[in-house]
């Protein structure tokens, strides 16, 4: 038996990436998270969520808008 696996966070844009690094880059600093280029490990979950929660905020906002 084996197991695949399946990596949910592939890009369907894979050109985005860049933009999404950028976005989430100043989300974090909006929340006052310090983050550098390259591997965050050592943040802590409140602080990994408080810039994913900041990152879909905007996105919903920004979609909102695009509605009206």
């Amino acid at each position: 038996m084996f197991v695949v696996a399946y990596n949910s966070n592939k890009l369907v844009v894979p050109e985005a990436r860049e933009a999404l690094n950028q976005f989430k880059m100043e989300s974090a600093k909006e929340v006052g998270v310090n983050l550098k280029n390259g591997y965050n490990g050592d943040l802590t979950s409140r602080e990994a969520g408080s810039i994913g929660g900041n990152m879909v905020k905007k996105m919903v906002e920004a979609y909102e808008q695009g509605l009206k």
